[in-house]
């Protein structure tokens, strides 16, 4: 028998290489959801994680949700996807209001409110606010509060991490989706949800760099005492690397592939490494050694990985991040690839691992399945009415809160 709509929970991965659903059921007797679906299609509609055809999007997604609904058994009609691409910006910001209650009392209106105050930035008129994040508070000066709903106040301030997006990317984004048969429940950058899956809270307490090794982009999700302090996402993946083997090896993308599959590492190059390896073997022409291969992923993998350490020296300036990085995303799967990315980063490094799943766990294992996986989480959050997480979601909550309260003034 299938299970009811109700208690299930979807996430979808939007990635440039592949789409990725995870369909998760709650059960009331375990902390964690059983993963009861899983839906993979490859796609060629993205580039560095932003749409550039419609139509391979929408039949790459189609295509992951057909299967995820096959082995799970349910239509598939709502769900938490991933956003994506170097057109992801971020920052911090605060919002102060005063309580307006007459007992000064601390509801979610005003948590609402002061959530939307901090959002008085200024953007380009093709950017939006995908995100409104909230960090800490502080009543009548008391900093420091997780949660001060139900406290009395007359100041109420906010420390919030805000995240935008190109408005055409984000509605193109969206159109596939729709397209697709899927209404939106909320909207995650992929560091964001894959650190859902991957980070545990003592992890975000000591102070952690979560990186998401992709397809064509890296993302990047600091945490400090356990708020989110800092994300980016760089226009650079393990795709990259593929690409400059085609032509350092003078073969197509498919051979390249493989090659990286079976031989890359990341490791410092070995030029007396002369094995040689016959292209023959994965259906292409020549002989290249080990130690050309090396030199070709060393000096992209060197590249990425710079670019990392030095986003990441943005926000840990004195390298205090007491539990280091921690490596998700497909691109993480490259052996050696902690050791080599410790080496930039100088910071204690490992390869994440999600937590365990029951049901279909021993298919989602793999780190690229990370972010889908925490979408799916995120799902969990969502109010089965379908309520939008999203920041519109909030300002049209708030707008239609207030069109009530000034239809009680009128006479």
């Amino acid at each position: 028998m299938a299970p009811k709509n109700e208690e299930t929970y979807v996430g979808i991965d939007i990635g440039t290489s592949k789409v990725v659903c995870v369909v998760g059921l709650h059960q009331e007797d375990s902390a964690l959801p059983s993963i009861i679906g899983l839906g993979v299609a490859p796609t060629s509609g993205l580039r560095r994680g932003v749409v550039v055809d419609v139509e391979e999007t929408v039949s790459s997604i189609t295509a992951a949700l057909e299967e995820a609904e096959r082995m799970s058994g349910i239509a598939i009609e709502r769900a938490t996807i991933s956003v994506d691409g170097a057109h992801i910006h971020s920052k911090n910001s605060k919002g102060v209001i005063a309580v307006s209650r007459a007992d000064h009392e601390i509801t979610k209106e005003e948590l609402a409110r002061v959530e939307a105050a901090s959002t008085a930035i200024q953007l380009e008129s093709n950017r939006q606010i995908l995100q409104v994040i909230p960090r800490n508070y502080s009543v009548d000066g008391q900093a420091g509060i997780v949660d001060p709903v139900g406290m009395n106040g007359i100041r109420l301030e906010v420390d919030t991490h805000i995240i935008t997006g190109s408005s055409p990317a984000l509605k193109n984004l969206e159109n596939a989706v729709f397209r697709s048969g899927v209404q939106i429940n909320g909207q995650f950058i992929v560091p964001i949800a894959a650190a859902r899956t991957i980070l545990t809270k003592k992890q975000m307490e000591l102070g952690v760099a979560l990186v998401h090794l992709g397809s064509e982009t890296t993302g990047i999700a600091i945490y400090n005492e356990g708020k989110l302090s800092y994300t980016n996402i760089i226009p650079l993946g393990s795709n990259n690397i593929t690409k400059d083997l085609v032509y350092g090896l003078r073969t197509n993308i498919e051979i390249a592939d493989k090659v990286k599959l079976k031989y890359g590492s990341a490791e410092h190059p070995n030029r007396d490494d002369h094995q040689k390896i016959d292209l023959s073997e994965f259906g292409g022409k020549g002989i290249v050694t080990k130690s050309d291969i090396d030199k070709i992923i060393f000096a992209r993998a060197s590249e990425i990985f710079t670019l990392i350490a030095e986003e990441i020296a943005k926000v840990d300036h004195k390298q205090q991040l007491a539990a280091g990085v921690v490596l998700t995303g497909g691109g993480s799967n490259m052996p050696e690839v902690a050791d080599f990315a410790k080496s930039f980063v100088k910071l204690p490094t490992i390869v994440g691992s999600s937590q365990k799943y029951t049901g279909v766990s021993d298919k989602i294992t793999d780190p690229s399945y990370a972010t889908a996986i925490g979408l799916m989480l995120e799902d969990m959050d969502v109010p089965k009415s379908g309520s939008n997480k999203t920041f519109e979601g909030i300002i049209a909550k708030i707008g239609h809160k207030a069109k009530t309260i000034f239809k009680g003034l009128m006479p």
